[in-house]
């Protein structure tokens, strides 16, 4: 009955009804909890959330994973999902900072954790994209105190872009505004 569970969710997936399979992989890793496949089956209900764009659920089920299988096989993919989740849901740099600062806390914990993973790779890849968007949100609030003749504020904001994030393209420009204001 669990493996029938779980081939009915793997069907659901293939079906593109995640609502579906993510209850089927659910009930499957209810059904016999000891087994190999419950893991996997919290996995990919996950999994099943993450490819309908359904992260908040995604997520609540991959936090949950990482908690009852700390040391399961699958845990490098578990972290670089759930950063994956955060990262889906970065907008621009005007928007909440929430999703952009856990997708970097995660993505860094997954580099930490497991450095030799091709989710590590990407990860690093992911971070950098990061970092831009952070500095645009530095940027973009620098010009704004320039506008409003705040210096000190400005000086701190571009101070930040200089400091934190020297491998953007944001650099140059933060250098130039910080001697415009200087001068």
């Amino acid at each position: 009955q669990m493996i029938d569970a779980y081939t009915k969710g793997v069907e659901a997936l293939e079906n593109g009804d995640a609502f579906f399979a993510a209850k089927k992989f659910n009930e499957a890793e209810i059904l016999f909890p000891q087994s190999e496949y419950a893991p996997k089956s919290a996995l990919m209900a996950a999994y099943s959330y993450y490819t309908q764009n359904y992260y908040c659920d995604a997520m609540a089920e991959l936090i949950r994973f990482l908690r009852v299988y700390p040391n399961h096989k699958e845990i490098a993919y578990a972290e670089y999902l759930l950063g994956l989740c955060y990262y889906e849901q970065i907008v621009d740099e005007k928007k909440d900072l929430q999703s952009i600062l856990n997708a970097k806390k995660t993505f860094n914990s997954l580099i930490t954790k497991h450095p030799d993973t091709e989710f590590a790779t990407d990860a690093m890849f992911k971070i950098n994209l990061i970092d831009e968007v952070l500095a645009a949100k530095e940027m973009y609030i620098g010009r704004y105190y320039v506008d409003k003749k705040k210096w000190i504020s400005a000086i701190n904001r571009f101070r930040v872009v200089v400091d934190n994030y020297e491998t953007t393209i944001y650099v140059e420009e933060a250098i130039h505004r910080l001697v415009e204001i200087y001068y």
